[in-house]
């Protein structure tokens, strides 16, 4: 893989980092209908990726491979391009997330067993559960903090 760079993306890098994002989401949200994927593609491009501070990886070139958003100490999001799972991307905007940002909690899809699994091997554990999601959808969320903390 190619050397990749942390940046910090502005609203010029919205229109990739939600095709990214909905890349991801078909890749590791097989519960979500396609109805809903488009429900929130809109609302990720032109509200959620304004509201966070944003962190990604970035090749030389221009590809983004992953991104992370941070908002009053917590990660909002983490999605990583399917061809970059298992490189290392998630990881390393992690620790990011941890050590430059300060964001030791999270909220994640319950349903998302590869997202849940990553996050308790990277020391997270969980703290509690909702039964909807922040917009009232029922997709369950397990509420985790970083056990170092």
């Amino acid at each position: 893989m190619t050397k990749l760079e942390s940046v910090r993306p502005t609203a010029d890098d919205f229109p990739a980092l939600t095709e990214l994002w909905e890349a991801s989401v078909r890749a590791t949200h097989h519960f979500l209908p396609e109805s809903d994927i488009l429900f929130f593609k809109p609302l990720v491009q032109n509200q959620y990726l304004g509201l966070v501070e944003l962190v990604a990886l970035k090749e030389p070139e221009g590809k983004f491979h992953g991104f992370l958003g941070v908002l009053n100490g917590k990660i909002e999001m983490l999605f990583i391009d399917p061809e970059s799972r298992g490189q290392g991307c998630g990881k390393r905007l992690l620790q990011i997330a941890l050590e430059e940002l300060k964001a030791t909690e999270l909220d994640v899809n319950e349903q998302n067993e590869q997202a849940v699994g990553f996050y308790q091997k990277m020391g997270f554990e969980v703290t509690g559960r909702s039964p909807v999601d922040g917009m009232g959808k029922p997709y369950p969320l397990l509420h985790m903090k970083c056990k170092s903390t």
